[in-house]
């Protein structure tokens, strides 16, 4: 006992020692735990800036990443941050003081997390969603002095060095950074949870994005096919005008022959260049309200008779269907395409289902590609149990001539032209499809406002002026830029017993109009360089108002033609000499009956 006692100093010594060691060793502890708690806060808030930014720094929309950046002024802490490209430039800032700005370049960042002068800064990748890099966030805090935190950890030490207190300190600090953790862990579990939530809203923006992409290369393609389809009907009006003048010069059965031959390529070429028109929304639709359940009854006697007994069609057609607001005519086509497709992907026959189905505004599933603004849809689909489409198949289904027929069994337009209808009747158009699971190709189309007529023949209407006795005899200017196109136009308006005047372009033709000739009707082309034809035919109705146009054209918006519908007639390329001489009896015939008319007024 004497021996304890002795050493009791000693011991008493070693464990103050012992006890001051531990108080600087929790010091130590509490200190790197502290650097590091604010390492993570600070790295997560970082990471959390780098997701949302990411479509902004995608497309470069510094307002955008500005308005992320300067949310963090509602952070107390937060002291600066900035926004970094892939190429290490400052691309946005915020600082709250003047004195601490952030770096101008990426290249002056800190390696690593870092602690100076009471700040720490963190850095974090902006990546896209394969892991490219899109840039850099960097984020300044303030955390608090090392001069108070080392009192604090000082008088920390004096409460552990007294030994009755020993445990109770010790209790206590466990339990503060035990509550301290529980805390930071729920922290976060709080941001992992709003990460999520900001990946899916990045992944749905992205899948909205692809769309867009999608659709703006349509467009451009549409465009270009428009462009093709023109000039081929500027070739085709000169090829099959000669074909016929040439059928109507000569009786030599081997030369007719050959021309009904070169006649028949001919249409098929004019046909080709319809579905060109169709995909790049560019053809002329009527569009009036049909009630599509009565169409697709009304084709179903067709639809047996093209796809055959093997394939076992069935309908299902809701009784309180919306009309929508389509060329009937159109519509059909489309619908007898899908079905052909769908016989081709089951040669073995299956089974092929026609729907409608309405479509309201707020619906939940509406296709992304839509036009703005939410409209009421009716839906028709055509679906099958054939062999189905790969994904590479399916991206590129309504590409214009994409097949994946054999060379002779399909002009890849047939999709195309249902897309094109789709999109210029106002609505969309889209396919689900997996390989070995069958295909629906699904239309929208807009609620027509009115009811719709008790029956859709979907035949197209007569050409204009197809009635009334023929004027022979009448003296015609005819405007073309084309000198193939003008000479055939030109002979054909001969045969017809029409004298005729001819004119290489507006200005030339306005000249005409200006010595005075004696004038019964123009024939006009509508595309012409400089002014084109109803440019023309407004300044010849200032010179010569009894004197009217008729407008013929490879092609043109119809918006644009429906802008002149006071000024002139149309026709439409490729013609035939009936067309031609059809559309110049009821310009005629509409001359006649307004100068009878303005007599019988004046009388």
């Amino acid at each position: 006992m004497t021996g304890f006692w002795k050493r009791t100093p000693l011991l008493a010594v070693a464990a103050a020692v012992a006890l001051l060691l531990a108080g600087v060793l929790l010091g130590v502890y509490n200190e790197r735990a502290y650097r590091a708690q604010k390492i993570d806060e600070v790295t997560v808030q970082a990471r959390i800036l780098a997701s949302t930014v990411t479509a902004a720094v995608a497309f470069g929309d510094r307002s955008a990443a500005q308005e992320y950046v300067n949310a963090l002024m509602t952070n107390p802490e937060a002291e600066a941050a900035a926004l970094y490209d892939a190429n290490g430039d400052l691309f946005v800032s915020w600082s709250r003081t003047p004195d601490r700005p952030a770096p101008r370049a990426a290249a002056q960042l800190p390696a690593g997390p870092s602690f100076t002068d009471g700040h720490l800064t963190v850095t974090a990748d902006v990546t896209q969603g394969g892991g490219a890099p899109l840039g850099t966030v960097y984020l300044e805090t303030i955390v608090e002095p090392l001069q108070r935190r080392l009192s604090r950890y000082g008088a920390m030490a004096l409460l552990v060095t007294m030994a009755s207190l020993l445990v109770t300190v010790l209790g206590v600090a466990q339990a503060a950074l035990t509550k301290a953790n529980a805390q930071l862990q729920a922290r976060a579990s709080e941001l992992a949870a709003v990460n999520r939530n900001l990946e899916t809203e990045m992944a749905e923006r992205e899948k909205a994005q692809e769309a867009l992409r999608q659709s703006q290369k349509m467009e451009a393609v549409g465009q270009l096919t428009s462009g093709v389809a023109h000039d081929f009907n500027n070739l085709l009006t000169g090829v099959l005008g000669h074909l016929e003048l040439g059928l109507a010069r000569t009786q030599d059965e081997a030369v007719r022959r050959s021309l009904l031959a070169a006649t028949r390529a001919a249409d098929r070429g004019a046909k080709l260049t319809q579905q060109l028109l169709a995909f790049s929304r560019r053809q002329h639709l009527q569009a009036k309200p049909v009630d599509l359940n009565a169409l697709v009854r009304g084709m179903e006697d067709m639809l047996s008779r093209t796809i055959g007994p093997a394939v076992r069609i069935e309908m299902a057609l809701p009784a309180e269907l919306w009309p929508a607001l389509v060329d009937a005519s159109q519509i059909e086509v489309a619908i007898l395409n899908l079905a052909i497709n769908a016989r081709d992907a089951m040669p073995l026959g299956g089974r092929l289902v026609l729907a409608t189905a309405n479509v309201p505004a707020d619906a939940p599933r509406r296709p992304a590609d839509l036009p703005a603004g939410g409209v009421d849809l009716v839906m028709v689909s055509v679906t099958d149990s054939g062999t189905g489409m790969d994904e590479e198949t399916l991206a590129r289904a309504f590409e214009p001539f994409y097949t994946t027929k054999e060379i002779g069994k399909g002009t890849g337009l047939g999709l195309s032209q249902v897309y094109g209808l789709a999109k210029q009747s106002g609505g969309a158009a889209e396919i689900e499809s997996a390989r070995g699971s069958g295909t629906s190709v699904r239309l929208y189309l807009p609620r027509a406002g009115a009811a719709a007529a008790p029956a859709a023949t979907g035949r197209p209407a007569p050409s204009p002026g197809g009635g009334g006795a023929p004027s022979p005899g009448a003296r015609i200017l005819l405007v073309d830029d084309d000198d193939d196109v003008r000479e055939v136009t030109a002979a054909m308006l001969r045969t017809d017993g029409h004298a005729v005047v001819e004119a290489a372009n507006g200005h030339a033709a306005l000249d005409i109009l200006d010595r005075g000739e004696p004038l019964d009707l123009m024939v006009v082309d509508y595309a012409m360089p400089a002014m084109n034809g109803a440019e023309y035919a407004r300044a010849a109705r200032q010179r010569r108002p009894e004197v009217p146009a008729l407008l013929i054209t490879g092609y043109a918006e119809s918006g644009l033609l429906a802008g002149i519908a006071d000024l002139a007639a149309v026709l439409r390329k490729p013609f035939r000499q009936a067309d031609l001489a059809a559309a110049v009896r009821g310009a005629l015939l509409r001359r006649d009956e307004s100068g009878s008319r303005r007599r019988e007024s004046g009388g």
